[in-house]
C-alpha cells in the first residue's frame, strides 16, 4: 500500500506524520526555519507513489516550496460538508483548514457533542454537535501570544515566565496567571453558552499548550495529540475509497 504523508503547516511549526495504510509509522515537528533540512531528509525516503495531504495556515511561499520539493500536495480546504461533518460557517470555504481538519478528527474520535480546542499560536474554540454539525467558534490569541503581546506593547512588563498562582503576588505570576485564566475563562464560558453541561459535551484539546490549559479546566476535557493531522488522516482514508465524495480538494495556495 502506498504511504501517506500528512502535513500541518502552522504559524510557527510544521507538524507531520507518515502513514502506512492507517498505521502511523512516525510523526514529528520542526520550526519553519528548519523546513529545508527536513525536506532534504524526507525527500530521500519517500517513494514516488507517496500520497500527500496538507493543511496550510502559514505563508503560501512555504507551501509552494513543499510542493516544489516533495511533489503535488492535496491541500485541504473547508467545504460545506465532508467526512460526516457539516460546516455551519456563513461562508464555509472561509473556515480555516486547520479548524476544519480538527473538527473532522473530533467527529471520528468522539461520540457526542464536543468543544474542539486547538492551543497554538492562536487558540480556537469550536462547537461540534453530536451529529457532526459545526455551529461556530472562537479565535483568540494563544497562551504564548498573549504573554508576548504584553511584553511588546508595554514599557515595563516582561515576557513572563512565572507560575499560575491565585492570588498572584508578583508581576511574573500575575501575567502567567492572567493569560492562562483568559484562555480557561473563554473556553468554559463558551461551553456554558453552548449548553455543554446539558448535552454532556466533552472538550477535546490539542496543540502545544493543550496540557497546560486542560489541567485548569472545570469542564469534562481530555487532550488529543495531533488533532489536525488526525483529521487529515480521515480525509486521506476517505479519498482512497472507491468513488470518494470529494472529501479532499486539491488546492494551490
Amino acid at each position: 500500500m502506498n504511504p501517506t504523508l500528512l502535513l500541518d503547516l502552522g504559524n510557527t511549526r510544521l507538524k507531520w506524520a507518515l502513514l502506512e495504510g492507517e498505521h502511523w509509522r512516525e510523526s514529528g515537528a520542526c520550526r519553519h526555519v528548519d523546513i529545508p533540512q527536513w525536506i532534504e531528509a524526507m525527500r530521500a525516503r519517500l517513494p514516488a507513489s507517496t500520497r500527500r495531504f496538507g493543511v496550510n495556515v502559514a505563508h503560501d511561499r512555504l507551501a509552494l516550496e513543499l510542493e516544489r520539493q516533495l511533489g503535488s500536495i492535496h491541500w485541504l480546504v473547508a467545504q460545506a460538508q465532508s467526512c460526516g461533518v457539516t460546516n455551519g460557517y456563513d461562508e464555509p470555504e472561509r473556515l480555516g483548514a486547520d479548524r476544519w481538519a480538527a473538527l473532522i478528527a473530533a467527529h471520528h474520535l468522539h461520540r457526542g457533542a464536543a468543544l474542539v480546542v486547538c492551543c497554538g499560536t492562536a487558540t480556537t474554540v469550536d462547537w461540534l454537535d453530536a451529529d457532526g454539525f459545526f455551529r461556530g467558534g472562537l479565535i483568540l490569541p494563544g497562551l504564548t501570544t498573549m504573554r508576548a503581546s504584553l511584553a511588546h506593547a508595554t514599557a515595563r512588563l516582561p515576557f513572563a515566565t512565572g507560575d499560575v498562582r491565585l492570588p498572584p503576588t508578583n508581576t511574573q505570576d500575575a501575567i502567567a496567571s492572567g493569560c492562562l485564566l483568559a484562555q480557561v475563562g473563554a473556553i468554559e464560558h463558551y461551553y456554558r453558552v453552548m449548553e455543554g453541561p446539558a448535552c454532556g459535551a466533552m472538550a477535546l484539546l490539542s496543540g502545544g499548550d493543550a496540557d497546560i490549559i486542560a489541567g485548569h479546566l472545570a469542564i469534562p476535557a481530555r487532550t488529543v495529540d495531533n488533532l489536525v493531522l488526525r483529521g487529515l488522516a480521515v480525509v486521506a482514508a476517505a479519498s482512497a475509497r472507491p468513488n470518494p465524495s470529494h472529501d479532499a480538494r486539491e488546492h494551490t495556495p
